[in-house]
């Protein structure tokens, strides 16, 4: 469903674009498109339907949607009608409505982040949250270099340690240096794809790598800060880190049509320096006959 939205966005506003911007027909469309996909994935899932509302929202930015219609859209759908419902609504009033059954996770994932209270140690209760507990023990206990790969101890607690959490066992292992360079890789992930979007010709390509490229890293900031605590509990793995088999599946995919943008603006670079070659060759070609002109008469005085 994300590889859908992606394709079908990047197609809309490759097809939508005017010379003052992206056509007003192209938020409606997109808006549409989105919003059918968002009702599906929520009540199940919604940290991922944030999350490509987010991806959605960044690529309209891009697109050249009308800055006023973003704003409208991100304070009204994403503060009022989010948050208020997630917080204010009381969950036992709703817990039979469909769509809604997960709210009560959601208000006690919010609350318990913004609810925050020193406990001494000697009172500390690691089973209640143990998720983040055992998360930040692992981080708290790794130093600059970790203890070394295979070395963890936490993996052994975490219930998720090999999906939701292996930020954290990445930083117990291999360090702060470790955990640096994985943000690094997906930083040059982001920058890559950013110049192969330069180089394209077409809208289409560069509107879809941009698009897979933010899902990707967006996904992975996610996790991190998941997993540092700078975000909520959610259950969004870290592309192409995390276990997986059909998530790892998809995630290649993404690379692989990355890659296929890639082929191709090196090949329109290939023909561009051909063809200028070719073009020095005619030009100098010509120079040569009209001198061989010019000394003509010449050599019959």
């Amino acid at each position: 469903a994300k590889m859908a939205v992606i394709i079908a966005v990047s197609f809309i506003l490759s097809k939508r674009q005017d010379e003052e911007g992206a056509n007003p027909k192209a938020f409606k469309y997109i808006m549409i498109l989105t919003g059918l996909v968002l009702l599906l994935i929520a009540p199940e899932n919604l940290s991922t339907a944030m999350l490509l509302f987010g991806v959605v929202f960044m690529m309209m930015f891009i697109g050249r949607v009308a800055a006023k219609k973003l704003l409208l859209l991100a304070g009204g759908l994403v503060l009022i009608v989010g948050v208020g419902t997630v917080v204010a609504i009381p969950a036992k009033t709703l817990h039979n409505t469909p769509g809604l059954h997960r709210l009560e996770t959601w208000q006690n994932r919010i609350k318990g982040f913004f609810d925050k209270e020193e406990v001494p140690a000697a009172k500390f209760d690691i089973d209640k949250d143990a998720q983040i507990a055992h998360a930040r023990i692992a981080i708290a206990t790794s130093h600059v270099v970790g203890k070394g790969p295979g070395n963890s101890i936490q993996r052994d607690f975490l219930s998720q340690a090999f999906s939701d959490f292996i930020f954290a066992i990445v930083i117990e292992e291999m360090g702060l240096i470790g955990g640096i360079f994985v943000v690094f890789l997906y930083l040059c992930l982001l920058m890559r794809a950013g110049r192969i979007a330069q180089k394209c010709e077409r809208t289409f390509p560069a509107f879809l790598v941009m698009g897979i490229a933010l899902l990707l890293v967006s996904q992975a900031i996610l996790n991190m800060m998941v997993a540092v605590g700078l975000f909520p509990v959610t259950g969004q793995p870290l592309p192409l880190v995390s276990k997986g088999g059909t998530s790892t599946l998809i995630n290649c995919a993404y690379i692989g049509m990355i890659l296929s943008v890639s082929r191709y603006t090196a090949h329109l670079e290939e023909q561009k320096a051909h063809d200028a070659q070719i073009q020095m060759q005619i030009e100098a070609g010509t120079a040569t006959s009209e001198a061989q002109a010019a000394a003509e008469p010449t050599a019959q005085i």
